[in-house]
């Protein structure tokens, strides 16, 4: 870029200082002492990422910058402070005042749908934070990319930020690929969403920390359930399509859980070492137990057949819940050994609440450092965290793995402690 950002402009007595990131600015991958010697040894450069923040040459001139948002995928907590934040950057401190909402996802850019563009200033999100949900509405799906592209060079956008998981930062990349094929210069600037905290190469996505914690109050009164009756169980379903994180979170947090079960480890139901077994062995100890389970956790014992897939392209996982529900009724009433069960399906209300007080801080930063990257012309990428750092991240590599429970890694291990599980159920 060679406009001059305004931030360095507005250097007036009571304008902030802003300490302005140089275009080779790094955050190293892996921080550890080894990674380090190998690399000076070897004489390779060390795997690292862009840092974010702000430019002192941005590549848009604010006055003539119009800016697009949409949000897309599952509701998480803290939509609301990202769309927010990134409106307050835009206006108060690049001096952009035309911003366009496109509602419901990326149905907003086709004009079948009829969905309206609605125009966001600093009065209108003034509140938007104390909310749940997202204000600009959202929808799965991929849309025709060339329609997406005509839309934006018809109302002169110039950066789009989308925020949304998986599925949605795709779009992104397809619908900048268009835009280089027309040789267009408009940014496409991408938030990270994914309640499931299973995005690549970022340490922690927004909405999580909300997640676990309001899951936590769940498992507390899950626990005060199976507590009340003979041989008690509470069986708490979480988000987790692919990783167990939140489940795993949520059970260190209550210390109160006796079993997690997670998409990354499997187990079995019958044998002597399968679940069930081991379920009876603890109530007959402790004549209660609070069961967490992943969404995405022992599919392969149901008997799914075919595979059906949502509107973003992700397996519909069969109700892992309700099946071992039943399977523990069908086991425990035929040998005759007295309990009661109780299945606690949260996660829509988990989803839509609003963000707490760390989500909201993490929030107004992603959008900050978003704003930055998007008016100095980055495209193509997301804003990450590493290493408590926020870094940029090209979207190919991000969608490119899932973050996964690592079976052998530190959190797994703590939660074995926890629970008292065993390491295997198999």
């Amino acid at each position: 870029g060679n406009v001059v950002s305004p931030l360095k402009n507005s250097q007036r007595e009571d304008s902030p200082v802003y300490k302005f990131v140089d275009d080779n600015e790094r955050i190293i991958y892996d921080n550890s002492n080894d990674y380090y010697r190998q690399c000076m040894d070897s004489g390779i450069i060390p795997v690292s990422f862009e840092k974010a923040g702000p430019k002192e040459k941005i590549f848009f001139e604010p006055a003539k910058t119009k800016v697009g948002i949409v949000t897309c995928g599952g509701i998480c907590p803290g939509l609301n402070n990202v769309i927010r934040s990134i409106v307050n950057q835009l206006y108060y401190r690049y001096g952009i005042s035309r911003v366009l909402g496109f509602k419901y996802g990326y149905e907003g850019f086709i004009s079948d749908y009829n969905h309206e563009v609605i125009e966001l200033n600093p009065e209108m999100v003034s509140d938007i934070h104390n909310a749940g949900g997202t204000i600009l509405g959202t929808s799965r799906g991929s849309q025709d990319v060339g329609k997406v592209v005509d839309t934006m060079e018809i109302m002169n956008i110039n950066v789009l930020f989308c925020i949304g998981g998986d599925g949605t930062l795709r779009g992104a990349h397809a619908i900048h690929e268009e835009i280089r094929n027309r040789n267009l210069k408009i940014a496409v600037a991408g938030i990270p969403k994914t309640i499931d905290n299973d995005i690549d190469l970022i340490q922690k996505s927004f909405g999580f920390e909300t997640a676990f914690s309001i899951a936590n109050d769940i498992i507390r009164n899950a626990h005060n359930e199976a507590q009340g009756a003979y041989n008690g169980i509470a069986i708490v379903k979480l988000m987790g399509r692919d990783s167990g994180f939140i489940a795993a979170s949520a059970s260190l947090a209550t210390q109160e859980v006796n079993f997690v079960l997670v998409p990354e480890i499997s187990f079995d139901l019958f044998g002597p070492r399968g679940f069930l077994k081991v379920l009876r062995k603890s109530l007959e100890a402790k004549h209660h137990a609070v069961v967490v389970v992943a969404e995405g956790a022992g599919q392969d014992l149901i008997d799914s057949g075919d595979l059906e897939k949502d509107a973003s392209g992700n397996v519909k996982h069969k109700d892992i819940g309700v099946y071992l529900k039943e399977k523990i009724k069908e086991e425990f009433s035929s040998k005759g050994f007295p309990f009661s069960i109780k299945y606690i399906d949260p996660s829509y209300t988990i989803r839509s609440v609003p963000a707490n007080a760390y989500d909201s801080a993490f929030c107004l930063l992603l959008g900050q450092n978003a704003v930055h990257a998007g008016m100095a012309g980055r495209t193509n990428m997301v804003v990450g965290y590493w290493m408590n750092t926020f870094t940029h991240v090209p979207i190919p590599l991000a969608v490119s793995a899932r973050k996964k429970v690592d079976p052998d890694g530190w959190v797994w291990s703590s939660v074995l402690t926890s629970t008292g599980q065993p390491r295997d159920m198999r």
